[in-house]
């Protein structure tokens, strides 16, 4: 499944319906707090069907926001990855974090930081990232930091 970076506010659109079905339907994500100011700034990826219909998402965050988000110098963040229901178990998740990884390193970027619910540690941890510091609540949802070096 082809997964591009979001070049159009169409695009941008779709990815954000993603968001919407998984965060805020799904899982019960006040919509004012899914969608912020980073998304203005942020590279966007997007997998699409073959019918055209969004599948999944993820946003990369670099540069001086990631910087200031994460208070370490060289590393990214990869946030906001979403996947609808009938997608999931296709390996697209792990296609969308490889994606941003690729996007991350051809930033600079040394690392990659996420904040992964609990309930995705294992996943996250297939795919070579380590947890760091203890559980705390987003949006109502237990999160955990999660680090992997390239």
């Amino acid at each position: 499944m082809p997964i591009a970076v979001v070049s159009t506010e169409a695009e941008l659109e779709l990815a954000r319906r993603v968001r919407l079905e998984v965060f805020v339907e799904e899982q019960g994500v006040p919509a004012e707090l899914e969608y912020d100011d980073l998304d203005a700034t942020s590279l966007h990826l997007l997998a699409l069907g073959e019918d055209g219909v969004p599948l999944g998402t993820a946003r990369l965050i670099s540069g001086a926001e990631a910087l200031a988000l994460t208070g370490v110098e060289g590393r990214v963040l990869l946030g906001r990855l979403a996947v609808v229901k009938r997608a999931r178990g296709t390996g697209l998740g792990a296609d969308l974090v490889r994606a941003v990884e690729r996007a991350g390193r051809e930033r600079g970027a040394r690392q990659c930081e996420l904040h992964a619910q609990v309930q995705a540690l294992g996943f996250y941890e297939r795919l070579g990232y380590a947890a760091e510091g203890p559980v705390y609540q987003d949006a109502g949802i237990p999160h955990r930091t999660m680090v992997k070096s390239f």
